[in-house]
């Protein structure tokens, strides 16, 4: 095929065939009739039949497009039909007379039509964002068509196409015309250029065969995993199949990800190592790849300009556009040689290191063991309190370091947490690829190999063979183009006599670019290998410890009960805390949506403080006396209704409930005791029997002790009975079980309920429940038990305690979370004559709960939660970000309601908001892409598809718009 045929097919516009004609042809040759529908396409025109029983895809091409190559598309769909192991393809459909491919003549136009089963399943494309284990399975899938066609062969492969990246230089060219915009163009071109030749020197190594080149979003279908993930499983279109390049194959895929990528270029990755897995790749093709995909987004962006200018209706063309320029953009914003690197370490490929033996001393006045290296990572005892974000905090560090020691320097490799970005869908770049060194003003600097000087900005290189060293902060005097020799003075450190001056180190092998100071952490292992440590300069200790990363989990499951699970399958290290935010150890920055044991927020300097003093006075058991207990139990008992006036304090929640039960068997000697289904109380043998969720056990409703009476769940929006006046008919099912209670004749000791339904997702009870079940309860001689261990100690905002929403006052309150926040610290407060009941059955302390340490944390807490109006913070953020939660409601479908108060909510997922059949498994993947973007949160509720927000107090209005804003992203752009 000729320059000439190939630039004419270039102008060619969709065939002009409207859906009535298509009809036409699909019930004249075909015996096809139905429901007409277009569908998108560049140069083809497509449009979809359903006849009812199936659907089918009639395919109408010019005839510039020789019938050889539309056999060749029919034969290799037939070829990978009879393989097992290849995707799924669509069925070919003969005309009613036998023939496969036929001519048809249209308003004095002919053209060739083609009959295609419709290949069911989603596409990709319309889905903004996909996860990693999508994008691994289209590189999978990529790879098992290469393979299965590799045996494939047709005369009609050998062809000229503009898609074709053997040529796509002289493609571009041809292309660039149709561009106005002389800068776009000009810019467009260079690239082009620069991938060319990256590609040349490979291009007689590149295997070739038959290959589809067009592993697209838009041409592969897929099934969802169990997970929800879209998991690509079918192709179709195979309008573009050619004997090309096995690599370009790939590298069409990869470009086709770039859109999903959001600018980071890293993202296919896991696409590349699923291909090599399968397909292996040799070097060559290795380095090629980048510089092809580079060359696709070249293509795909002039080509759609030049469509839209000679077809500009094409609505599929115009869209896509907006696309095309998004991949190119993010496949030319990293350097090749980056690319290069990170395709390499993928695919397991090692790169020589840098040759370091024969360098001479870059500070030859100086013994690099004089150093003394300051941490400034994320578990630094340098940082507290947040100081790490005051402006020139690491340089402060840094000298007063090297006023101690004489000279100091920062760690290459280090995750520094001075970088870290509050808020911030994306990672920081945290990762130091360079090193400062704070030392005597005058100290010399020499090269430590031979090379050529250059000046750049403030900083002087010296370009050896396939290495440069970068300094910054030095008196050069070297000159500009001159060449060193190593172990030749180059400079001194600048600054006045006697002072402390700077300089920065960075070694790097990238050509034609700047390296940067920092890179983000999950692209630290190419960038490391383009800028390498510089310990052979400044000696071993200048490298930061690396993190022990999968081997720390694995030391957790060896030993760590396997009961005692974690949040994610693949869990982020965090090693700080501050305020409503949670750091890793690569300095990623999480906001902290579901803690609420850390009611106070993180890391808080006040409390730390009390705990460090009390703790080097005195720290006992509760049976010694001591002011703090003293005081402690008197700020409780001021906290509680009139009455409510004995102390109890023990460890944790799970203590709280366990003992206010043996308060209510030893008060009313009976043991009967009611509790609410879908309810969690603790992991005590006490607590766990009143527990009933089976999110927490699956077997809680079949292992009940025979004690035990669960009534059914109040829950106004998917229980029995909906909405807030529905008390009335709930009380019914606790009625029932009190006649159940007074036909066995063994008395009633209580009912334990948490005064807003926690565990169900922060759902209020309704309207009067608790009121009606005391009065019952309390009928029958029994007590009444309020869990305020999640709800209560101002978390509502509106109400200090849970109960108060419901307007009545309880026998007994637990609570324990946030009142030590995060110190291990519960308590009950009771009326005297409970708490007396239990001497008979001996006495009773803690010895953690009620020690000195544990009331100073207790009563800290409290002064803090009025010191800083945190109550009233949880009162106004909370309403502020259930507004902005509520109106997610008319926009997404997948929200069914909004619940709870203050800052205790719950938002939750329903697949349908008729039936409310539960998204579960959306839950868990929504859970899971906001962690990606920086958002710790979990779901909870007996089905798993309710967000449990209830964060720190402290949360500020812009982190409650920044968790709505991330949440607003994943339900718009997919998860």
């Amino acid at each position: 095929m000729t320059d000439e045929t190939l630039a004419r097919r270039l102008e060619l516009p969709r065939p002009d065939v409207t859906a009535a004609e298509a009809a036409e042809i699909l019930e004249s040759r075909y015996g096809l009739s139905g429901v007409i529908s277009e569908l998108g396409s560049q140069q083809d025109r497509n449009y979809r039949i359903d006849t009812g029983e199936h659907r089918y895809v009639l395919k109408i091409c010019h005839m510039a497009y020789e019938t050889l190559e539309l056999e060749a598309q029919n034969a290799a769909i037939r070829h990978l039909g009879a393989k097992q192991e290849a995707p799924r393809v669509p069925r070919v459909v003969a005309s009613t007379d036998g023939q496969e491919i036929v001519a048809v003549t249209v308003r004095d136009e002919t053209f060739q039509v083609r009959v295609l089963e419709y290949l069911e399943g989603e596409g990709l494309t319309q889905h903004h964002y996909l996860p990693t284990e999508s994008v691994s399975a289209l590189g999978a899938l990529c790879a098992r068509l290469a393979l299965a066609l590799s045996d494939f062969s047709h005369a009609g492969l050998d062809r000229s196409l503009q898609w074709d990246l053997r040529r796509a230089g002289p493609v571009a060219v041809q292309l660039l015309s149709a561009i106005t915009d002389s800068a776009a163009r000009d810019r467009i071109a260079k690239t082009m250029v620069s991938a060319v030749r990256r590609v040349q020197p490979y291009a007689p190594s590149l295997r070739l065969q038959a290959v589809h080149h067009d592993v697209t979003g838009d041409n592969v279908v897929s099934h969802r995993d169990r997970h929800g993930r879209l998991i690509p499983d079918g192709v179709i279109d195979f309008g573009d199949i050619i004997r090309g390049w096995v690599v370009g194959d790939l590298a069409v895929t990869c470009a086709s990800l770039l859109h999903h990528a959001d600018g980071d270029p890293f993202y296919v990755l896991p696409a590349i190592r699923a291909y090599h897995e399968i397909y292996p790749l040799n070097g060559e093709e290795l380095r090629a790849l980048w510089p092809l995909v580079v060359a696709r987004a070249v293509i795909l962006v002039a080509s759609s300009e030049q469509q839209i200018s000679i077809d500009p209706e094409n609505e599929y063309v115009r869209k896509n556009l907006e696309l095309e320029r998004r991949i190119f953009d993010a496949a030319i914003s990293t350097p090749f040689d980056v690319m290069e690197a990170a395709i390499l370490k993928t695919a397991g490929v090692s790169v020589a290191a840098v040759e370091t033996e024969a360098w001479q001393p870059l500070l030859p006045d100086l013994d690099p063991q004089q150093i003394a290296f300051v941490d400034l990572g994320v578990e630094s005892q340098h940082f507290a309190a947040g100081n790490w974000f005051q402006a020139d905090m690491d340089w402060r560090l840094l000298a007063r370091a090297a006023a101690e020691a004489g000279v100091a320097a920062t760690r290459y490799g280090e995750y520094r947490l001075s970088r870290a970005n509050l808020r911030s869908v994306t990672p920081s770049a945290t990762y130091a690829l360079h090193t400062d060194v704070c030392l005597p003003a005058g100290t010399t600097v020499a090269a430590p190999f031979g090379g050529k000087i250059e000046r750049s900005n403030h900083t002087l290189v010296v370009a050896g063979e396939g290495i440069k060293l970068h300094l910054a902060g030095l008196d050069a005097s070297a000159e500009d183009g001159t060449f060193v020799e190593a172990g030749q003075v180059i400079g001194a450190i600048s600054g006045e006599a006697s002072s402390l001056g700077g300089l920065r180190v960075q070694l790097c092998t990238l050509h034609g670019a700047e390296p940067p100071l920092f890179c983000m952490p999950h692209q630290a292992f190419a960038w490391s290998q383009l800028c390498p440590s510089p310990a052979a300069l400044l000696g071993i200790g200048v490298e930061a410890p690396s993190s022990e990363g999968a081997d720390l989990l694995n030391r957790r499951q060896a030993h760590f009960a396997v009961p005692q699970k974690h949040y994610y399958d693949n869990p982020p290290q965090m090693e700080r805390g501050w305020k409503e935010y949670l750091f890793d150890v690569e300095g990623r920055a999480y906001l902290d949506m579901v803690n609420n044991v850390t009611i106070l927020g993180h890391g808080h300097p006040r409390l730390a403080e009390a705990v460090s003093e009390q703790w080097l006075r005195l720290n006992t058991n509760s049976r010694f006396h001591f002011t703090a207990i003293a005081e402690f139990s008197e700020r409780l008992a001021s906290l509680a209704p009139e009455g409510l006036d004995t102390v109890f304090l023990v460890n944790s929640g799970s203590e709280a409930n366990d003992l206010a039960l043996r308060l209510a068997w030893a008060h009313t000697g009976a043991r009967d005791t009611l509790c609410l289904l879908e309810a969690y109380h603790g992991w005590t043998v006490g607590s766990d029997a009143v527990s009933t969720s089976i999110a927490d056990n699956p077997q809680a409703l079949t292992s009940r002790p025979e004690w035990v009476y669960p009534v059914i769940s109040p829950n106004i929006y998917r229980g029995e009975f909906r909405g807030p006046d529905s008390a009335g008919d709930y009380l019914q099912s606790v009625l029932s079980a009190l006649g159940t209670i007074e036909e066995k004749g063994h008395g009633l000791a209580g009912f334990i309920a948490e005064s807003v339904y926690g565990n169900a997702g922060g759902i209020s009870l309704p309207d009067g429940y608790l009121a009606a079940v005391y009065t019952q309860v309390r009928a029958r001689g029994g007590v009444c038990i309020a869990d305020e261990v999640q709800v209560g100690y101002g978390r509502l905002g509106h109400y200090f305690w849970g109960f108060e929403q419901q307007g009545v006052v309880p026998d007994i309150i637990t609570i324990a979370k946030g009142m030590g926040n995060g110190h291990p610290l519960g308590a009950v407060i009771t009326t005297r004559a409970i708490a007396e009941s239990l001497q008979k059955e001996g006495y009773f302390f803690s010895s953690a709960g009620g020690s000195p340490v544990s009331c100073v944390v207790g009563m800290t807490v409290l002064d803090i939660l009025a010191d800083e109006s945190l109550q009233e913070n949880a009162r106004l953020v909370g309403d502020h970000l259930k507004s902005r939660l509520a109106a997610l409601v008319d926009r997404h479908p997948l929200v069914g309601a909004v619940h709870g108060m203050g800052l205790y909510l719950g938002l939750e997922f329903v697949r349908d908001r008729t039936t409310l059949e539960p998204a579960t498994e959306e839950t868990a993947a929504i859970c899971s892409r906001l962690l990606d973007l920086g958002v710790i949160m979990q779901p909870t509720g007996d089905h798993l598809n309710v967000l449990k927000i209830k964060p720190p107090l402290c949360l500020t209005v812009e982190g409650a718009d920044f968790f709505a804003d991330a949440l607003e992203m994943v339900l718009t752009d997919g998860w």
